[in-house]
């Protein structure tokens, strides 16, 4: 096994994963990866076939090698990795997709059980399918994401978010090695905030949500017009990571200052302001990371000069030292 320089001082951890992970793979783009198409590379990758194999992986992290930096990624969808690549370990959920469906309670609620890979889109799809008619995760179809990363950022849209259903979450936690529950008010949920955000070394493993029985038609019209939206608002047909920023607290939002600011189309290399959304960025022409960053910062500095007002970037860039989960 050839051990990149930078992953030399983790040998003894990379004995035991190559032996525990058929799928650990070294030197990987990152922009195959992330929906940006865009950064280095990772020095090493893994794909756990299963939550047990997730758990085995990061235990052996944290037995021998815990300083080692390590991101954990769903979809790739609310991600930048720099041109310089990562150099520590990146590991992809892709594959903890297991969804269980309660008994409805008394109310005709259910208890949806989802893994941390499963896609918000399919997860909403299967709600409203399969003789089901759950009501509740309407806004997140069309999100390219997974429950994972939408618990840890609250995601939300069109009036959702997750804390709105999310009734606990199963972590791994690195300081002692268990697997733990956070309970809704355990979880500190606010505007794209959860306690997954103020401990990014908690690694989320899976969802338990509330759905609560709603009309059929009713929830597929809901879903079918929150995607025939985005179509027409956003700029899906060019690689983009979503809402670069977050609205910001006084009401006002991103897109509507960054448009008056005069920064629709507005580009910087392969980096461009999407002139169908100016709250997004897209890749026009192999774009860099460096390009995209330095867009988003040209913007901040515009809009805080034109309405005093400082953009909180949404999207998560990430460095070498970056040590967490989606």
């Amino acid at each position: 096994m050839l051990i990149p320089i930078s992953l030399q001082p983790y040998r003894a951890l990379f004995g035991d994963l190559e032996r525990l992970c058929p799928s650990l793979t070294f030197a990987e783009p990152m922009s195959v990866h992330t929906t940006f198409r865009a950064g280095g590379r990772a020095a090493a990758t893994v794909t756990p076939e299963d939550q047990r194999e997730l758990v085995q992986i990061l235990s052996l992290i944290r037995q021998k090698a815990p300083t080692m930096p390590i991101a954990i990624i769903g979809k790739g969808s609310n991600v930048l990795f720099n041109d310089d690549g990562f150099c520590g370990l990146v590991i992809f959920t892709a594959k903890l997709q297991n969804v269980d469906f309660s008994s409805p309670d008394e109310d005709g609620s259910v208890m949806v059980y989802a893994e941390c890979g499963a896609s918000l889109t399919v997860l909403s799809r299967q709600c409203a399918t399969e003789g089901r008619t759950l009501t509740g995760l309407e806004f997140a179809f069309g999100i390219p994401g997974t429950v994972g990363g939408a618990v840890v950022m609250n995601a939300g849209a069109y009036d959702g978010e997750m804390s709105d259903i999310t009734v606990a979450a199963e972590y791994f936690d690195p300081y002692d090695g268990e697997i733990k529950v956070a309970e809704q008010e355990a979880l500190h949920f606010s505007y794209r905030h959860s306690l997954f955000s103020e401990h990014p070394e908690y690694i989320v493993l899976s969802a338990t949500l509330r759905m609560k029985p709603g009309d059929g038609n009713e929830i597929v019209n809901r879903m079918a017009a929150n995607m025939t939206s985005r179509r027409l608002k956003q700029p899906l047909e060019l690689p983009n990571a979503g809402s670069i920023f977050k609205r910001p607290a006084d009401g006002h939002f991103a897109g509507k200052l960054i448009e008056d600011s005069g920064l629709k189309g507005f580009r910087i290399g392969g980096a461009q302001v999407s002139e169908k959304h100016a709250g997004f960025i897209v890749n026009t022409d192999n774009a860099t990371a460096s390009d995209i960053m330095a867009l988003i910062e040209h913007i901040r500095h515009v809009v805080k000069i034109n309405f005093g007002i400082v953009l909180e970037r949404e999207i998560k860039y990430i460095s070498n030292h970056h040590r967490g989960g989606y």
